[in-house]
């Protein structure tokens, strides 16, 4: 197997920015992630967001292009929601876009630590504009 150190910095959004993402469904929700991640043979090395967004830094296998790797993950999470919180006011659903980053090795402790403090960043607004970007803003 060919050598390979890729990081990814992945955003998305519920659909129309629904709070969706409760206590109650954010760890069914990331146990859904982690689980079909490792499927794909990619790793997590941190997952987190608020009621309406996640963050996910991820080293996605060679053989899975990443476009590959965010439709199915997005796509059976929503599956799954809807399957396990049918009583859930609003539909699960996942916006369309997403927002990817590349980044070393050097920025995984970095880009893990923002990750995993997604609450208290956006609690506090002390967010990084670039991490936080889910559409091109050219």
């Amino acid at each position: 197997m060919p050598f390979h150190r890729v990081y990814y910095h992945v955003v998305w959004a519920t659909h129309q920015r629904q709070p969706l993402i409760t206590a109650e469904v954010e760890t069914q929700l990331f146990e859904m992630l982690r689980r079909k991640s490792e499927q794909l043979h990619s790793q997590i090395w941190a997952l987190n967001g608020t009621e309406d967004h996640l963050h996910i830094a991820v080293s996605i296998a060679l053989s899975t292009a990443v476009s590959r790797w965010v439709q199915e993950v997005k796509g059976i999470s929503a599956y799954e929601m809807n399957r396990l919180f049918p009583h859930l006011e609003n539909h699960f659903k996942w916006q369309h876009s997403y927002g990817i980053l590349t980044f070393g090795a050097k920025q995984l402790p970095f880009v893990i630590d923002y990750i995993e403090l997604q609450k208290q960043h956006h609690a506090s607004t002390s967010l990084i504009a670039y991490l936080e970007q889910m559409e091109d803003e050219d």
